[in-house]
């Protein structure tokens, strides 16, 4: 199993940099074609599609036997659906509304699952050379360089990723804002890059220490999961209990016990489920 490990992560490695080329090739055009897709906020662009196409069918050819959930072939209606099987999980471009206003905070996010449990990841931002990788307990590196989370155990000493997400819906906008009123007062700062895939690697890099969120999907958190756990850190549902990862809800923290501290803060919010 080792030695498939090892090809399955240097098979996604090297799709992923081809995709990251692609990302950056397109990445300073300002006449991109954009798409809407659930609201004027929810994009898709000619690189989200061709960059998720690359992928598939390069490792399809090199795996056969795998199934793949990507963004934007799941956006045409295909049920969401995480079985036992060899599963690729795609983002092509997290963070596309940063792609289209040339703020370089994009990246693909690449994970293999194996009976429902991430083996492989790779978040890459080409933009600014950022490269993420995992492997199940081989840890966690960036550029090559092995990262931890910060061990931070306090709120008062966390800064807090978040996102308000691509949705114009009043009721989770109301809660969003109302857990940024609560948590500028006792976290020690929050940031938001406006990539789930890169807030979590912040997290797992120890640059940030924790990250939550309402609304997003499995290929937002699939890879930011495995590099979160295999540098220290913990992933969990926002209201606490084992993380569901088709329940469009996150937090991961640099340790259980910041964790449990934000949970017990937050108002929560349960978006529909995917289908």
């Amino acid at each position: 199993m080792s030695s498939d490990a090892e090809t399955f992560f240097n098979n996604a490695l090297s799709v992923a940099k081809q995709a990251g080329e692609m990302i950056k090739s397109n990445f300073n055009n300002r006449n991109k074609t954009v798409n809407i897709k659930s609201c004027d906020i929810d994009l898709v662009t000619e690189t989200d599609r061709a960059v998720e196409e690359l992928v598939i069918k390069t490792l399809s050819k090199q795996f056969p036997d795998h199934l793949f959930i990507g963004e934007e072939s799941t956006a045409d209606g295909k049920k969401v659906e995480l079985t036992d099987a060899p599963t690729w999980i795609i983002d092509p471009i997290d963070g596309t509304l940063n792609f289209v206003h040339l703020f370089p905070h994009s990246c693909i996010s690449l994970a293999l699952f194996i009976k429902k449990e991430p083996v492989v990841a790779i978040i890459y931002n080409p933009m600014l050379e950022q490269l993420f990788t995992a492997q199940k307990n081989k840890g966690a590196f960036y550029n090559n360089k092995e990262m931890k989370v910060s061990g931070k155990l306090n709120l008062n000493e966390a800064l807090i990723m978040y996102e308000i997400g691509t949705s114009r819906d009043a009721d989770r906008k109301k809660v969003s804002m109302q857990n940024i009123d609560t948590l500028i007062d006792i976290a020690h700062g929050m940031r938001s890059t406006g990539s789930a895939a890169l807030n979590m690697a912040m997290v797992a890099l120890g640059a940030a220490d924790a990250y939550f969120e309402f609304g997003i999907h499995v290929w937002d958190i699939a890879a930011g999961e495995l590099l979160v756990t295999e540098a220290g850190g913990v992933i969990m549902d926002p209201s606490g209990g084992t993380i569901d990862r088709l329940s469009r809800r996150v937090l991961v923290a640099s340790s259980k016990q910041l964790a449990e501290q934000l949970s017990a803060k937050l108002a929560q919010f349960h978006p529909t489920p995917v289908d």
